[in-house]
C-alpha cells in the first residue's frame, strides 16, 4: 500500500482545508466527493473551482485525480433538510434536521473502497467535534471505531486522519493560514461552499445565504480570525 492519500472533498471550507493540509504532508494526493441528492449541490461545482486554485501552487504536482462517486439511494431514503426542501429546524430527537444519518460512515466505506483500488493508505476527512452541530458522526469515537472496522473489513491498515477534530472555525482558517498563507485563505473564502441552502450571495467571509446554521458558524469563524488578525 503507498503511502499516497485520498481527501474526502465536498466544497467546503473544512474539506479544502484539510485538502491543503494533506498535501502539505503526502506526495500524492487523490480527491473524492459525492452526489447524493443535497439541496446544497452548488458545492459540487465549487469543488473544481478550489482544485483548479491548487494547481497553480506548489503543491500541484502532488494533486492527483479527482472522484466524483453518485449516491442518489442516500439523498432518496434521507427525510432532512439537506435533501429536501424543508426548514431547517431541532427535529424530535433533539438533532438538528440538517443531520443525514449515516452520511459520513457511508462516504468514508465508499472512500476506503476507493482507497484500496487506488493503493492508498490514508484516508482524510473534515469532520469535526468541536463544532459538528451534535452530529454523532462526527465524533472523535465514531472515527476511531470505523477505522477498525474498515480495516477488519478490508484487510488493510487505512489511517482515518481528521485534522480538524479539535479546531473551531477560527482555527480552522487560523490553519489555512499557516499552510498556504493569505493565498490559500482568499481562495478558500472565494472558492469554496458551506450554505446549507446553496445560495452564494456575497459575503466579507465567502457566499450564501448568511442565515442557515453554517453559514453563520462560518461567519463567526471568519470575524474571530480577521479580528485577532488586526
Amino acid at each position: 500500500m503507498s503511502d499516497g492519500a485520498l481527501v474526502l472533498f465536498s466544497g467546503g471550507q473544512d474539506s479544502a482545508t484539510c485538502l491543503a493540509w494533506a498535501l502539505s504532508r503526502f506526495g500524492h494526493v487523490e480527491t473524492i466527493g459525492f452526489d447524493y441528492g443535497q439541496r446544497h449541490r452548488v458545492e459540487l461545482e465549487i469543488r473544481a473551482q478550489f482544485r483548479a486554485f491548487l494547481a497553480t501552487t506548489p503543491w500541484a504536482d502532488k494533486l492527483g485525480e479527482d472522484h466524483l462517486v453518485k449516491l442518489d439511494a442516500l439523498g432518496a431514503i434521507s427525510e432532512t433538510s439537506l435533501t429536501r426542501e424543508v426548514a431547517i429546524q431541532m427535529d424530535t430527537g433533539g438533532l438538528p434536521n440538517t443531520f443525514v444519518p449515516g452520511r459520513n460512515l457511508i462516504f468514508l466505506t465508499f472512500a476506503a473502497a476507493l482507497a484500496f483500488r487506488r493503493d492508498l493508505k490514508h484516508i482524510v476527512t473534515g469532520v469535526c467535534e468541536t463544532d459538528y452541530s451534535g452530529y454523532p458522526d462526527c465524533r472523535d469515537d465514531t472515527i476511531k471505531a470505523l477505522q477498525v472496522v474498515l480495516n477488519l473489513g478490508m484487510e488493510r491498515r487505512f489511517v482515518l486522519h481528521t485534522p480538524l477534530m479539535w479546531r473551531d472555525k477560527k482555527a480552522t482558517w487560523e490553519l489555512a493560514q499557516d499552510l498556504g498563507g493569505d493565498a490559500l485563505v482568499q481562495a478558500i473564502r472565494s472558492r469554496t461552499h458551506s450554505c446549507y441552502l446553496g445560495e452564494r450571495t456575497p459575503h466579507p467571509w465567502g457566499a450564501g445565504c448568511g442565515t442557515c446554521p453554517a453559514c453563520e458558524l462560518r461567519a463567526r469563524g471568519w470575524n474571530a480570525f480577521v479580528g485577532e488578525a488586526a
